[in-house]
């Protein structure tokens, strides 16, 4: 790439994908609300939705990054979106089945389809440009990302959501979702193809990104796990990943159990993604000419833990508004916490990525902790406390955790 007007198609192609890994994600929170209605299910059990969604990285990661490796970005990114539309395809004999399990497999493997996606993707969208730019980039894309999610909460919110009785046949609540995920299954069949026949997306290179990076440090260094700064950022972004599932897609069920009836909570997922994307609109504004990405992580570290004390001794609406909030405290840290870890990676950079997407996994593990902790103590407003030491770590990352170049 030789100057900035080259990056436009390609980064206006990463920008759709963007979108379309938004509006298939955030969905989670409308689908654990609706499944916890339509097949009585606890808090736990509803949780296993972003369980199954997400734990698809840690198992498929190292194996997608081999695909990647081996396809390029461009035909990684073309089969991806079919393993999505295989996943979303499930969810039709699974509502003919009434079977939650089926839907979960259905999740479970549009989880892997995004893991690819992600696999190529990120790193693609950060070799894109100057590193130093990278969360600027990045942050783009979460406009994307975050857009197509306070989309999909209101339309299917609507469709899945509004309208909905205690007393309605469960099996007919579970047919709402066939035609949504037959277009869905549509979209992203088109979308692959689209892909695939496109001349716009070109190979970039993780070597030529970094050639300062072939020096003798890099040389001595056999293995991954030999950068702190990475194996810091997989845990920061398994926190990370974990807060931001949790402030997005426990909200529709927490304003639920405070009494806030299930046709207003609906859209409250879409509240914490549009604080996220004005989040990211403030950073794409500030990073790098104004504040450094890692300044910018820090501060939404600290605004994180200040915000999640406020939810859990506030009341009501005040308290539900107080988790939408997170969504601005989350917005810049994904973006500025991938160049922090993959700096200085050169060669080590595709398995890097790999790693880095396994942290996501934390979107699996830690919701379903949270939704174990409501249900122990019976309190879903306690059991935000959850939030505080991962948002720490994260401050601990943004602080001192990055600059680690050695054990």
């Amino acid at each position: 790439m030789d100057n900035k007007k080259s990056y436009l198609g390609p980064l206006f192609i990463i920008g759709v994908l963007f979108f379309v890994m938004g509006f298939i994600t955030w969905v989670n929170g409308t689908l654990i609300t609706f499944f916890k209605k339509a097949f009585s299910l606890d808090n736990t059990s509803s949780y296993l939705v972003t369980f199954a969604f997400f734990i698809s990285y840690t198992i498929m990661a190292i194996p997608c990054s081999y695909v990647v490796k081996k396809t390029g970005f461009k035909n990684g990114m073309s089969l991806a979106l079919l393993v999505m539309a295989a996943g979303t395809l499930i969810f039709i004999p699974a509502a003919e089945m009434a079977s939650y399990p089926v839907f979960l497999v259905g999740l479970f493997t549009i989880g892997i389809g995004l893991t690819v996606l992600q696999t190529a993707s990120n790193p693609y969208a950060t070799l894109l440009g100057p590193r130093e730019s990278a969360a600027q980039r990045i942050s783009i894309m979460g406009i994307a990302n975050k857009g197509a999610g306070i989309i999909s909460q209101i339309i299917i919110g609507k469709l899945l959501l509004a309208g909905a009785t205690s007393s309605m046949d469960p099996k007919e609540e579970l047919d709402k979702v066939v035609v949504p995920y037959l277009i869905l299954t549509g979209v992203l069949v088109v979308l692959a193809i689209i892909i695939r026949l496109s001349k716009g997306l070109v190979e970039v290179s993780e070597d030529e990104d970094e050639p300062s990076a072939i020096n003798s440090v890099t040389v001595q260094k056999t293995s991954v796990f030999q950068y702190p700064n990475l194996v810091l950022g997989v845990l920061a972004l398994f926190c990370y990943v974990g807060v931001e599932v949790i402030a997005a897609d426990t909200i529709i069920n927490y304003g639920v159990s405070l009494g806030i009836p299930e046709d207003e909570a609906r859209v409250f997922g879409a509240y914490t993604l549009g604080g996220m994307m004005f989040g990211y609109v403030l950073g794409i504004v500030l990073i790098p000419k104004f504040v450094s990405q890692q300044a910018y992580m820090i501060f939404s570290a600290v605004l994180g833990v200040a915000v999640t004390v406020a939810a859990i001794l506030t009341t009501g609406f005040t308290s539900v508004m107080c988790i939408a909030v997170l969504g601005f405290a989350n917005a810049v840290i994904w973006p500025a916490l991938w160049p922090l870890a993959l700096s200085g990676l050169g060669r080590f950079t595709k398995i890097a990525s790999a790693l880095l997407v396994m942290g996501i996994s934390g979107g699996a593990v830690l919701p379903l902790i949270y939704g174990g902790i409501a249900d122990s103590i019976g309190s879903t407003q306690q059991a935000y406390w959850i939030l505080v030491p991962l948002y720490l770590f994260i401050l601990y990352f943004g602080l001192v955790g990055h600059k680690k170049k050695s054990w």
